[in-house]
């Protein structure tokens, strides 16, 4: 008897000092094991279609094609336009639907796409976040911020929600600085809701995108617009897709 109390006390200990170690995982670490972010890494790239549109016009209907490491993507058009973006810089035809926001349309939307994988990109800064929206247990929650002189818009702020149960993340406030001031942006910031998990060889991706308005305290407000992805899948990279023709222009 007194073998088998032994056992059952190890036994205790070891799922007690399990359960700690769980929860005491970085909030990047939980979304990140959550996403199967190595796994994703893994593959070479991954392609998409995304209808998007905002107060119900159509904003964008086109294919991407974007390296996992995020260094390089492609953005088709219906019309066979393409955006082509390498690190930084970007290049573009003259066809394309709208040349004024070339540069935004090249980085926000893939971005929101690999958001779940960026977590702990260089120049990322994590804090705890007090929520306090009637649903915050339902959700882990912290706020990103980004060391200066990162990306085009180091004063871009985002607020994170994975939910509590699977750790998949579920909305990101955020403000956007690029043509606006940090001051003017902060007074109307947006979210944007990840919904309709597939898993896609195994790895799970949100088919549905929802735009909100988003309110301290409150939390999503009005809805703004929608995306759908679909034809997601993982393929081998061709190096010459990502070369820009001759007459493309740079942003």
């Amino acid at each position: 008897m007194k073998k088998i109390a032994l056992t059952l006390t190890a036994v205790i200990l070891t799922l007690v000092g399990c359960k700690p170690n769980e929860e005491n995982l970085k909030f990047t670490d939980k979304v990140e094991k959550a996403h199967h972010k190595r796994e994703f890494l893994a593959k070479e790239a991954v392609q998409f279609d995304l209808k998007l549109a905002f107060g119900g016009t159509e904003r964008m209907d086109a294919k991407f094609t974007i390296l996992t490491n995020s260094t390089k993507g492609i953005i088709e058009y219906k019309n066979g336009a393409k955006i082509i973006f390498d690190q930084d810089k970007v290049f573009y035809a003259a066809t394309i639907p709208n040349e004024e926001s070339v540069r935004f349309d090249a980085f926000t939307w893939e971005y929101f796409f690999l958001f779940p994988y960026k977590l702990m990109d260089p120049g990322t800064i994590w804090n705890s976040y007090d929520n306090i929206e009637k649903d915050q247990q339902n959700y882990l929650t912290e706020k990103l911020t980004f060391k200066s002189g990162t990306g085009d818009a180091p004063d871009d702020w985002y607020v994170v929600y994975a939910d509590k149960k699977t750790n998949l993340l579920e909305k990101a406030a955020y403000i956007v600085t690029l043509k606006a001031g940090k001051k003017d942006a902060e007074k109307n910031p947006h979210a944007i809701q990840y919904l309709d998990y597939k898993e896609v060889d195994g790895i799970p991706i949100a088919t549905k995108w929802v735009f909100w308005g988003w309110k301290e305290g409150k939390g999503l407000t009005e809805e703004l617009g929608q995306a759908t992805l679909t034809n997601i899948k993982f393929i081998k990279a061709d190096a010459a897709d990502f070369e820009p023709a001759a007459d493309f222009k740079k942003k």
